[in-house]
């Protein structure tokens, strides 16, 4: 079994605040994780349902760490950080067993951003998935030409887009990896086969869970012949997924793509009863990640020159987390200072106003690079300072009634705006190593459970991996009510708009990188790490401290707040401001590592899921 070294004793103080299922994994593996008690019931608005707050306590290490959305996934990282490995290899590592124990959220079945700096340049990793070459705009409209209820777009085939997580992993990994790609999957394969406790969270998502009992394959797999979820502690074996884990251990993400594994995908997406999808053998063949650029721009506090990268479109989480922090700064409210610890109404309204700014322009401008033009030329413009300016001029001492894109310097556009609609999903996951390479790297299947389709290339086996619904992600109106197309309409080949954040900080005039950070979250991702951004970089919080704070956001509609979390005068006083006010669950996952003073670092994980931080 897993030799738990002194390293993990400050994770081990977090798993004694924690419940239930603590003794069961402890006498399993030897090295028990956090995982989060049983609570409030999911709310509409949240990619996955709450399952309850554990106490967290910050982790100190000086040379490496990785920190994961499940303690089994982070100490298969830690594994490979032991044996000499990059932090890509812990982040492939990691990813393979969160297939097997966070299977809602992110898997071999999706994509995946990953940002990397190896001490010299960054690189942005897009394995995104890609919109089947028979996509077209029409693909969710109904037969009158009406967009599709939501649910019934994502549970079934329809929204599969072509999975690109492990292609790009491989990707990166031929670039960055110092272990064996073979010997990353160990952990994965190892407890695929032996097993893994159920915990509280995910027990708790499969009880809220209906349309996966549909799924053939899935329903045995995840729930007793009484329909009932396995309980709390259920040792859970998913030797179907040990096997595919062995093929691409074996082959490289071929095994993925071509061949059995290929042919189960295509099959369960196409058969599927009610709503078949579009995915051929042809377009898991000819699926490419892409190496971008990061997103990289300055922002100064009062203390230090910093430059924070992000990842670029088609995700839109850099590019609305600038502008957000870029409007603020021109208000009394840059920083968003606290009182009593907590933002004032004050600093939420003008949170609130600057994130409508800021979703407007995501919804009119951002989408698929290779498809669609930035404004102006370049993305930037979205973050030139005179524009802000300009923009942060619409910032009043009420609400807004309506907020319109703006027009920087240079743009035309005959874009329409897309409709707000439903944003699910996620995981996050940070590495430094010891070696000089730092990685923030989100990964998705979308909703919660994907598609509620479940891989298997062998009935007999029980178990298999989840595929996603990305292309729930696409605008399901193709053009607006004067007939303007919408940006992030579906198209053939095209990548899906992203809301995925995973941000890397550095010192502008050394060049230091000093943070690495993300959240899973839907459209919140941006709001969970701009409020992490803003509590370490402007209000010297760590990074526990900045992710403990409450959670609050909007994406152009009610300002959400976490609940219980702020006062009833705080909710009164955004009230008077003209705001309506939601107070709900705000289940964020940030994971976030922190260069301190004396080349410490710091490590912070979400009490709200269960995820840790493993280093030395």
């Amino acid at each position: 079994m897993t030799n738990c070294t002194p390293a993990t004793s400050s994770w081990r103080l977090r798993r004694r605040a924690l419940l239930m299922v603590t003794a069961l994994v402890t006498g399993m593996w030897g090295c028990a994780g956090p995982l989060a008690t049983k609570g409030a019931a999911p709310v509409a608005e949240q990619p996955e349902g709450a399952s309850g707050i554990a106490a967290s306590v910050e982790t100190r290490f000086r040379q490496q760490a990785v920190a994961a959305a499940h303690p089994l996934a982070a100490q298969a990282g830690w594994q490979m950080l032991q044996a000499g490995g990059s932090a890509v290899d812990a982040a492939i590592a990691a990813q393979m067993v969160l297939t097997l124990v966070e299977p809602q959220s992110s898997g071999i079945g999706g994509g995946a951003f990953l940002l990397h700096h190896d001490g010299r340049r960054i690189q942005a990793y897009d394995g995104r998935e890609t919109a089947p070459a028979a996509a077209g705009p029409d693909l969710f409209l109904d037969s009158a030409g009406k967009p599709l209820p939501f649910m019934e777009a994502v549970v079934g085939g329809r929204a599969v887009g072509t999975p690109g997580a492990v292609m790009m992993l491989a990707q990166a990994h031929r670039a960055h990896g110092r272990l064996p790609w073979a010997t990353l999957f160990g952990p994965a394969i190892r407890w695929a086969e032996q097993g893994f406790p159920v915990g509280p969270r995910l027990h708790t998502l499969l009880s809220a869970e209906s349309a996966l009992k549909n799924d053939p394959v899935a329903r045995p797999y995840f729930y007793r012949p009484d329909g009932q979820p396995h309980p709390v502690g259920h040792v859970l074996r998913n030797p179907e997924l040990a096997s595919v884990f062995r093929r691409l251990a074996a082959e490289g993400p071929a095994a993925l793509h071509q061949g059995p594994v290929a042919q189960a995908i295509v099959q369960a997406v196409q058969a599927h009863p009610t709503n078949p999808g579009r995915l051929t053998l042809e377009d898991m063949a000819r699926y490419q990640p892409r190496v971008r650029d990061a997103f990289c721009h300055d922002h100064d506090t009062s203390a230090r020159r910093l430059r924070l990268c992000g990842f670029p479109p088609p995700s839109s989480g850099a590019l609305a987390i600038g502008q957000i922090l870029g409007l603020l700064s021109y208000t009394p409210q840059a920083g968003l200072p606290l009182q009593a610890g907590l933002p004032s109404a004050d600093s939420l309204h003008a949170y609130a106003e600057a994130s409508r700014l800021a979703f407007a322009d995501r919804a009119q401008y951002v989408a698929d690079p290779d498809f669609v033009p930035a404004p102006g030329g370049r993305w930037t413009r979205l973050l030139d300072p005179a524009y802000l300016q300009e923009r942060a001029r619409l910032i009043g001492a009420r609400r807004a009634p309506v907020v319109q894109p703006g027009t920087p310097d240079g743009t035309t556009t005959g874009w329409g705006p897309m409709p707000d609609q439903p944003e699910y999903g996620t995981s996050h996951l940070s590495v430094v190593d010891a070696h000089g390479n730092v990685l923030a790297m989100t990964t998705t299947i979308e909703a919660g459970f994907g598609a509620r389709l479940m891989v298997s290339t062998d009935p007999s086996r029980p178990g298999g991996f989840l595929l996603n619904n990305q292309l729930t992600d696409f605008s399901f109106v193709p053009a607006d009510a004067q007939g303007r197309p919408v940006a992030n309409r579906v198209e053939p080949g095209k990548r899906p708009r992203s809301s995925m954040s995973p941000t890397l900080v550095f010192d502008r005039d050394s060049g230091e990188p000093l943070m690495s950070l993300g959240s899973p979250g839907g459209a919140l991702i941006i709001h969970f790490t701009a409020k992490t951004l803003l509590g370490t970089l402007h209000q010297g919080l760590t990074p526990q401290q900045a992710i403990d704070l409450p959670n609050f956001g909007t994406t152009g509609g009610p300002i959400l707040l976490e609940v219980g979390r702020f006062s009833a005068e705080t909710v009164q006083a955004l009230e008077l401001k003209g705001h309506t006010v939601q107070q709900v669950p705000m289940p964020s996952g940030l994971q976030a590592l922190q260069r301190g003073p004396a080349g410490v670092w710091l490590g912070g994980a979400d009490p709200r899921r269960e995820g840790v931080v493993m280093g030395n």
